[in-house]
């Protein structure tokens, strides 16, 4: 079953709201599967067309490259890819699978347990919590901030402040107020070319004033290359932290799945910054590559927590491992 909103947080009481979020129907979670897996149309029929002809037959050395290479293609990277099939040849090997349907299952079983790793969820028990978000130039870091404030304030009830700590950018200031206006949401942001920081430092002040649950700092987007720029989104983790222990409460970087295995040299050189927590991987919906999750969850160990597969609010969910894997193999 397709992970909830409601699923994805960790709340001040497990018991609170049980009957407002008792859940969506089976009707509505199968059409946001039936949805994911459209929109990972590419992938896919790049993966499927590969499996359909090799795993139903001749279970030979050449099937099992044959698969390689189809895993490799969907950047699920070649030390995944190569974990993955010699579990599979060895269980063929001993008789503990046939082929068919049964390698198939097993297939999908084994990419949801390598995308399954550690802390799935995101707890909002802090008051604020303080999220923040960064990410490379162009992978939709500041609509991913305005998505994931209008679902906090929607479907959890959670007051929320957004902070426009990328101030080198107008227009992605613009973007963000207009999400605040959508969501509900409060907002703050600093003059053009002000330190980020300070801006950061602003928005959790606003946040605790008024009593937010949340408060969301979207930074400027950068290339993981640029080491002056890296340096000033450690500097704006080190200003939060001053401000509350323990915070940021989460760091999520959003990731571009087209992108392929740059993203994971992107992933793990944020890491080493600012100790990235959960990835976001965006524009789902335009790769044959969407194997890039597994990737970066097996070689990193960060759980990929958010997925953007479209441009519609509901295009932004909760990833969910088992959900990912079916729609990946088809």
């Amino acid at each position: 079953m397709a992970r909830e909103w409601r699923d994805l947080f960790v709340v001040e009481s497990a018991d609170a709201g049980e009957d407002d979020f008792a859940g969506a129907s089976g009707e509505r979670r199968a059409g946001r599967f039936a949805r994911l897996r459209e929109n990972m149309r590419k992938t896919r029929v790049a993966l499927a067309s590969e499996i359909q002809a090799t795993l139903f037959e001749d279970l030979s050395e050449e099937t099992w490259e044959r698969l390689e290479e189809a895993l490799i293609y969907a950047d699920v990277g070649a030390h995944t890819t190569a974990q993955v099939v010699a579990q599979l040849e060895h269980e063929a090997t001993t008789g503990e699978l046939s082929g068919g349907e049964a390698l198939t299952g097993r297939l999908i079983e084994l990419l949801a347990g390598i995308a399954r790793t550690g802390e799935e969820r995101i707890e909002l028990l802090a008051r604020p919590t303080v999220i923040l978000v960064a990410g490379v130039n162009g992978t939709g870091k500041t609509t991913t901030v305005g998505k994931l404030a209008w679902h906090l304030s929607r479907e959890l009830g959670c007051s929320v402040v957004l902070g426009a700590a990328d101030t080198f950018r107008a227009a992605g200031v613009e973007q963000l107020e207009l999400w605040s206006q959508r969501a509900g949401v409060g907002f703050v942001k600093g003059r053009t070319g002000a330190d980020p920081g300070s801006v950061a430092y602003d928005t959790i002040a606003a946040a605790r004033r008024e009593g937010a649950d949340v408060a969301i700092i979207d930074t400027a987007g950068r290339l993981h290359t640029q080491d002056d720029l890296m340096a000033e989104l450690a500097k704006v983790r080190r200003v939060i932290a001053k401000q509350i222990p323990d915070a940021p409460h989460e760091t999520l970087l959003t990731v571009d799945a087209t992108t392929g295995q740059n993203g994971l040299r992107q992933a793990r050189m944020f890491a080493e910054a600012i100790e990235v927590s959960g990835l976001v991987l965006t524009k789902l919906d335009g790769t044959a590559k969407g194997g890039i999750a597994l990737a970066i969850a097996h070689e990193l160990g960060i759980p990929v927590k958010l997925i953007g597969v479209g441009e519609q609010l509901e295009d932004l969910r909760p990833f969910d491992a088992d959900e990912f894997a079916r729609a990946l193999v088809g």
